[in-house]
């Protein structure tokens, strides 16, 4: 017979029978229906059984009677545990603590998010919802129906075509939906368009005005392109000039490179350190001792406890430092020369804007110094937009 649940919870024994009557003991117990079962001889005077509380109670008349002797060797169920915890009650009081400061810290509000906001700011839905009580650590008996909340937030926020509060766990989310309006037009006087610098214009695309260059042609800074003034003499309107030019503009840079790059160096030498995070605190639980590097990397990887869709106090932090020297390398004089002209190129076409396209480039002064670096000046050949508005003046 295996132990079973029902007798696990009423609690059972193992004992050891010894004497000269064993067969007789056992035929008397079974007749007397006592619940015992793997019995198991050791020797032809000694046996082992198992049998429950209640019955064990029993045992005591027929032992005395049959003069058999009786030795328990283990205790097993759920009274006999409740026993043990009944003997260790701090610990008991240890396990009632945290399943209230779990049940307690669940009562809270841990994080508030908001989503679908373009036009409104975050910082402007938040307060909204901290005047009607969502906020962290708040607790959320104290808050009112999600659909109250909802309607209210929406009166708060202008521009809303609604606003849903949604609780999971101890997560608020506050999700927005702006109405729809159209763009203010910009109010815009008649303008031309003309040239930001000095150029060779390479493409022009007038959508209104009056273009007055071609493509293939130089042009100087402050030089008309498109023309607001549309018309003959005797018929003339003023409008505000709109398209697209685009032109290859000259820019000469003066760059300059160390032949000697210092960068950063892994080892391969790691050591880990480990913490315990509640809340905006961590308590270190390994890793402890000096560090063997002189310089190194941390590297930190964050995990919180999360039970469902609630997301705990809780959490374990690895840090990993990797250890780390600064190497110096030697450069050759055309290696130098191509990362100085790399990186000049990378700097003139950021500085020359949007839709900037790098098209040539040419050495104007290549120079090595006597203090161990290369220096170059080079003309750039950029091609980028070079319109710009120019109000007319009656």
């Amino acid at each position: 017979m295996k132990t079973t649940l029902f007798n696990r919870m009423r609690g059972y024994v193992c004992v050891e029978l010894r004497g000269p009557r064993m067969e007789k003991v056992l035929n008397t117990l079974i007749d007397s229906r006592f619940v015992i079962w793997d019995i198991r001889y050791t020797d032809q005077e000694t046996a082992e059984l198992y049998i429950v509380i209640r019955d064990f109670f029993r045992l005591r008349p027929i032992l005395k009677e049959s003069g058999m002797k009786l030795h328990v060797k283990g205790r097993y169920g759920f009274p006999f545990v409740l026993d043990k915890l009944g003997r260790r009650k701090m610990f008991l009081v240890g396990i009632v603590c945290f399943f209230l400061a779990i049940y307690t810290l669940s009562m809270l509000v841990w994080q508030v998010e908001v989503e679908g906001n373009e036009k409104l700011s975050r910082a402007e839905i938040v307060q909204a919802a901290k005047e009607h009580g969502i906020y962290r650590f708040q607790w959320k008996f104290r808050l009112e129906d999600p659909d109250m909340l909802s309607h209210r937030l929406q009166n708060r926020l202008p521009g809303t075509a609604w606003v849903g509060v949604e609780m999971q766990g101890t997560h608020i989310r506050i999700k927005v939906v702006e109405s729809s309006r159209p763009d203010p037009r910009e109010l815009m006087s008649p303008r031309h368009l003309v040239a930001s610098k000095n150029a060779l214009v390479t493409q022009i695309l007038a959508e209104k005005g009056k273009p007055l260059v071609k493509p293939n042609t130089n042009v100087n800074k402050g030089d008309i392109l498109i023309s607001g003034i549309i018309g003959d003499e005797s018929n003339q309107q003023t409008v505000v000039a709109q398209g697209t030019v685009r032109g290859i503009v000259w820019t000469e840079a003066t760059v300059d490179i160390p032949l000697v790059l210092t960068r950063k160096v892994y080892t391969g030498e790691t050591k880990t350190r480990s913490y315990l995070v509640i809340g905006s605190r961590a308590l270190q639980v390994s890793g402890y001792g000096d560090l063997p590097f002189a310089q190194f990397e941390s590297i930190p990887d964050h995990r919180t406890v999360q039970w469902r869709n609630w997301k705990l106090p809780f959490g374990w932090l690895k840090e990993t430092l990797r250890e780390s020297h600064i190497e110096e390398v030697q450069l050759e004089p055309e290696e130098a020369k191509a990362i100085a002209l790399e990186r000049a190129r990378t700097e003139v076409v950021s500085a020359a804007g949007e839709g900037a396209v790098y098209k040539s480039e040419k050495i104007i002064l290549h120079e090595k110094s006597d203090n161990g670096k290369v220096y170059m000046k080079v003309l750039f050949e950029i091609e980028q937009p070079i319109a710009v508005e120019q109000p007319i003046v009656p």
